[in-house]
């Protein structure tokens, strides 16, 4: 199968729906561009809405943020991306500042979609605006920090209508060698699968200073540093790779054991700097994860090894992207570069193995707007989200810690702060 064939497929087979014809059901022409509006102007935001504008139809028309020194820095940037693609400038009716910014973005009527890119506490709320108001919305993972937000996640889901397009974003499974190695891995190429190891290995998050900001604001701007806006970094960060365990086996975990702690970092905050986790899969199958994020002496990686019967694959962001045994098969640009060869990227432009994650997760999700089928990936997006709470859980409780544990305790997040102070 040619891989666009199977991005295609896999979407398709994800949303649970049927192809109907274009012109019925989406109303767009095939190179009508579909007009984004950007919720949040941070670092990733303006990364992911900068690779939507050049690589796919769609235009950054508007733009809303907390903060007004965010808004005219994104404004000034994207009227210099539209400018260099002949494209127009952001009218100044389209920026939208304050807590009730998202609420203006969902409603207005010169938006088709909606990009969330605000800290992940306000995912599901700004997620619940905006599919409300019929937009298609491209959301940053986690689709919540916990499983009070998570529940509210799936029952959003459950009012997407059929020519709303909602993606998640977990780009690492668009990434040209990932597709690759994990069709082959799904279509048996390992064997039966005994075990996973993997991880990340990060550099500290840098602080983001502003002078005179209140205690909120500094809150806000260092978001990754508080668990109840970030999730902590199993569940910001170390995602993506428990989703494409989750991917690969066809699977979520059962069961999670964890240790971890704040043993490095004196910042202000309460995520912890490190994280080993247990993870049990249906089949006795074991997930060992191990997480770090602090010091700056340039060590980053992140991947995954699976073991079966017939052979072992290599999954890094980073390295060869391989499969030894039985069937072995390798990505040959990856072939060239050493293990652990790569840059961390703050904003997620990773390269190497990563290079054109964005760039084709947004063509296919522009698809799927401009042609359909539509997508509806948030109870996909939910999945992995609840196996990182769970494992998070796990290392703050220092026990094992069943699904079912989980979602019987049902956790639950404060903001702990009034938005309307930034009106």
């Amino acid at each position: 199968m040619k891989r666009r064939e199977f991005l295609q497929a896999t979407a398709g087979a994800a949303s649970g729906m049927l192809l109907v014809k274009p012109g019925l059901a989406f109303g767009y022409q095939a190179n009508s561009a579909v007009r984004l509006g950007l919720l949040g102007c941070g670092s990733r935001g303006t990364h992911v809405a900068t690779s939507f504008s050049q690589n796919t139809t769609a235009q950054v028309v508007a733009l809303a943020d907390l903060f007004p020194d965010q808004l005219k820095a994104g404004h000034e940037h994207f009227n210099q991306v539209n400018a260099a693609l002949g494209r127009a400038a952001i009218d100044s009716k389209l920026l939208f500042r304050g807590p009730h910014a998202f609420e203006q973005l969902a409603a207005s009527p010169d938006v088709d979609l909606i990009q969330i890119s605000t800290p992940p506490f306000f995912h599901v709320q700004h997620l619940e605006a905006a599919v409300a108001a019929g937009k298609h919305v491209y959301c940053e993972k986690p689709v919540g920090v916990d499983v009070r937000q998570a529940r509210q996640a799936l029952e959003i889901a459950k009012r997407v209508k059929p020519t709303q397009s909602v993606d998640i974003g977990f780009e690492c499974r668009s990434a040209p060698p990932i597709a690759a190695i994990a069709e082959r891995i799904k279509g048996g190429a390992l064997g039966q699968i005994a075990s996973i190891t993997s991880y990340y290995f990060a550099p500290a998050s840098k602080e983001k200073v502003v002078p005179g900001a209140s205690a909120d604001e500094y809150r806000l701007r260092n978001w990754l540093w508080y668990r109840n806006l970030s999730g902590d970094i199993l569940v910001e960060q170390n995602i993506h790779i428990i989703d494409l365990a989750n991917w690969m086996l066809g699977a979520r975990p059962l069961k999670a054991t964890a240790t971890g702690g704040r043993n490095i970092l004196r910042h202000p905050g309460d995520c912890w700097d490190n994280y080993q986790v247990d993870f049990t899969y249906p089949g006795e199958v074991h997930v060992s994860f191990s997480s770090t994020q602090f010091g700056d002496y340039g060590v980053f990686e992140a991947g995954l090894r699976l073991f079966g019967a017939a052979g072992c694959a290599t999954v890094p962001y980073a390295g060869p992207v391989q499969i030894v045994g039985s069937q072995a098969w390798a990505w040959k640009d990856s072939m060239g570069t050493a293990a652990g060869s790569g840059k961390f990227a703050a904003n997620g432009a990773f390269e190497d193995n990563l290079a054109f994650a964005d760039r084709d997760k947004d063509r296919t999700f522009i698809d799927s707007i401009v042609s359909g089928p539509a997508h509806n990936q948030i109870a996909a997006g939910v999945e992995p989200a609840l196996s990182c709470m769970m494992g998070r859980m796990a290392g703050y409780q220092g026990r094992e810690i069943t699904w079912e544990d989980l979602m019987a305790h049902g956790e639950n997040y404060e903001l702990g702060m009034n938005l309307d102070q930034f009106a």
